[in-house]
């Protein structure tokens, strides 16, 4: 990984932290990319940094496409990209049914729309270096929708056939499109949608942890850098030949191939 730009989307925790500090460790310049400046700082002094690495902060709100849009169109100004996981956080929790337009709306901004933005901004130079990796977190709903996420079972299946069209588009350039998919992994929005369910039914979060454990193969949570690791092989050059697929990292969970 030296010499390879990443930037890294929704960096200050979970998965996208898990994946700056393991891309660090193996020698990329790091580009955190989130809302709170503050955990980003944090995050940064806590990087892997030989003589020869240089990591930074990029300030931008998901919540409002024209900050990203001015954020990431400064940076790329003097600034190449090699390798971009597009990563935020879920919408709320609820059936589909009872969703509203706004949520539908406000969750197609927050991920297929910021994705494009901030994709379409780093193509001109990534396409000019000959190298380009581009890895959306998204969820193993693409391939089996999952109870209760109505809104995200929707937006994250329109982000998965956006990453295939653009896999196809990009990859005379050098350029690969893939989607990890991950699981069940313990991190602050698991932990949200637990309460969440236990709220609605009437049992302790323990409760349905255990529950939800049952349903997995392996009989247990991901941790973030298990799912890191993926995206990890998916930016390497030894993943060179692989382009347009998903790769679920559900410990088995999802019961489609």
């Amino acid at each position: 990984m030296n010499h390879l730009n990443a930037l890294i989307c929704g960096a200050t925790q979970g998965i996208g932290k898990s994946t700056a500090e393991m891309l660090a460790h193996a020698g990329a310049n790091i580009t955190l990319m989130a809302r709170d400046r503050d955990k980003l700082q944090k995050v940064l002094e806590g990087l892997s940094q030989n003589g020869q690495q240089q990591h930074q902060i990029l300030v931008a709100d998901f919540n409002d496409n024209l900050s990203v849009q001015n954020a990431i169109g400064a940076f790329c100004q003097n600034n190449l990209i090699h390798i971009l996981v597009n990563n935020t956080g879920g919408p709320n929790p609820g059936k589909a049914c009872e969703a509203s337009i706004d949520e539908f709306r406000n969750a197609f901004n927050l991920h297929l729309v910021n994705f494009q933005i901030i994709t379409q901004a780093l193509l001109p130079k990534m396409k000019d270096s000959g190298y380009g990796r581009i890895i959306n977190v998204i969820s193993t709903s693409v391939k089996q929708p999952l109870p209760n996420l109505g809104v995200s079972n929707t937006i994250r299946g329109a982000v998965a056939n956006w990453a295939k069209t653009l896999a196809n588009e990009l990859g005379p350039f050098g350029i690969t499109v893939n989607n990890v998919l991950p699981g069940a992994t313990a991190t602050g929005r698991l932990e949200q949608i637990i309460q969440n369910k236990a709220m609605k039914i009437g049992i302790t979060p323990e409760a349905v942890e255990e529950e939800m454990k049952k349903e997995i193969p392996l009989g247990r949570l991901a941790q973030p850098e298990e799912i890191a690791a993926g995206i990890f092989f998916l930016a390497s050059p030894a993943a060179s030949y692989i382009n347009g697929i998903n790769l679920p990292i559900d410990g088995g969970r999802t019961s489609c191939l």
